[in-house]
């Protein structure tokens, strides 16, 4: 499992990664600064996630892709770069109803807000309830 997303959400990912582990899953947050900062350098940031994704997701992987806006492009990329596997996508996105992430997974969380700290909240409760289905 993989998990990605951008500043607040990044730390979403992070931490959610940490508790799918302690659960016994195989789950990673593809948010190494090492890594983000070579591929921002080397392509651009808009592709951090589609090129490692690219290097590591296989067809037997799931992606879970957070966003608060829906619209953020390195996301957006991420998510294209496997949408030949949608059954495998799971999005979290917030602030408008048509927001383009919301479209493309096979399960899509959406709050309605436009305030990234309750939306990022949102987020994670969601994903604990995932990762700790007690």
């Amino acid at each position: 499992m993989f998990l990605i997303g951008n500043g607040g959400s990044a730390a979403v990912a992070a931490h959610i990664a940490n508790d799918l582990v302690k659960a016994g899953w195989s789950a990673f947050s593809l948010t190494e600064p090492a890594v983000l900062t070579c591929l921002s350098n080397d392509y651009s940031y808009g592709e951090v996630y589609a090129q490692q994704l690219k290097a590591h997701f296989r067809v037997d992987d799931c992606l879970i892709a957070i966003s608060s806006s829906g619209r953020s492009p390195s996301i957006l990329n991420a998510v294209e770069e496997i949408g030949g596997f949608t059954s495998r996508i799971v999005t979290l996105s917030g602030f408008s109803h048509d927001n383009p992430l919301r479209q493309l997974g096979c399960f899509n969380y959406y709050v309605p807000s436009s305030n990234y700290g309750l939306v990022e909240i949102a987020h994670l409760a969601i994903l604990h309830a995932i990762a700790k289905p007690e």
